[in-house]
């Protein structure tokens, strides 16, 4: 399958399904706040008249910032701008709202796979709106290794600049384009190499291919680093043979990286 086509076919990864359930979340919170308020005040107000007053304030309160919070933070995906805290709120996403976001999903029967297209698209929009630019030095591309074609005998994990270029899978797109914007690229054959590669190399900007799993996975092992994620497409099935959007990574490289190319002009552009 030409680029082409690979770029007309695939899905695009929505973060409106997060939204909704986000929305969902706040009915909830709502919900419980004011179950937490109703069944206590009946016994508090025999021990004090102003107790029942008292915790409703407080309850109110703590209701009040965890709905402001997710407001700022849908207003956030919507707009798609720096506002306030936007990086905070990146953190409660990962570290607080993804498991809930995923369990509370999973109860309405929402798939999985889904659910974490949403969070990778929401995740990428929030990176997006800091409008970052990083020197290329200082940023990684960060790949599976099957994305290489399975019976290359070459191996690339160490150093992917032993790639052939016999053009039969999308490494030697993306050495083109690691060279080009002048910046690193490794390959990973799982979490605890990519974790390594990460220490080792210490990026300020991380651009990673990988599937839904792995990519969620990585972008909240690597917080508050920022991770934005790039699905692979698996038209031969999961871990095998895998292809990348190439003018997808390109464009993010042009939107992130504080470098001139080494030549725009260059028939291996792929936007």
């Amino acid at each position: 399958m030409t680029q082409a086509n690979l770029a007309n076919n695939i899905p695009r990864p929505r973060k409106r399904l997060f939204i909704a359930v986000l929305c969902g979340a706040c009915a909830l919170v709502l919900l419980l706040a004011f179950l937490l308020w109703w069944v206590p005040s009946v016994g508090l107000v025999n021990i004090h008249p102003s107790l029942p007053l008292l915790f409703g304030g407080l309850l109110t309160l703590v209701t009040l910032l965890v709905v402001a919070g997710l407001g700022l933070l849908i207003l956030t995906l919507l707009c798609g701008r720096d506002l306030f805290f936007s990086e905070r709120l990146r953190g409660i996403v990962i570290r607080y709202l993804f498991p809930a976001i995923i369990s509370l999903g999973q109860l309405c029967g929402l798939n999985r796979d889904t659910l974490q297209q949403s969070f990778i698209a929401l995740n990428n929009q929030l990176v997006r709106s800091r409008k970052l630019q990083v020197p290329a030095d200082k940023a990684m591309i960060l790949l599976p290794h099957c994305i290489q074609l399975s019976a290359c005998e070459i191996k690339i994990t160490g150093d992917v600049n032993k790639c052939a270029r016999c053009n039969q899978c999308d490494i030697s797109g993306l050495v083109d384009l690691a060279n080009r914007y002048r910046m690193p690229m490794a390959v990973a054959t799982g979490g605890t190499l990519a974790r390594r590669i990460i220490v080792e190399q210490q990026p300020q900007f991380i651009l990673a291919v990988a599937c839904e799993r792995d990519l969620t996975t990585g972008i909240r092992d690597a917080y508050p680093l920022p991770v934005l994620g790039i699905l692979n497409q698996r038209a031969q099935g999961p871990c095998f043979n895998t292809k990348v959007v190439l003018a997808e990574v390109e464009q993010t490289l042009r939107d992130h990286i504080r470098t001139t190319p080494l030549d725009f002009s260059s028939p291996h552009s792929y936007i």
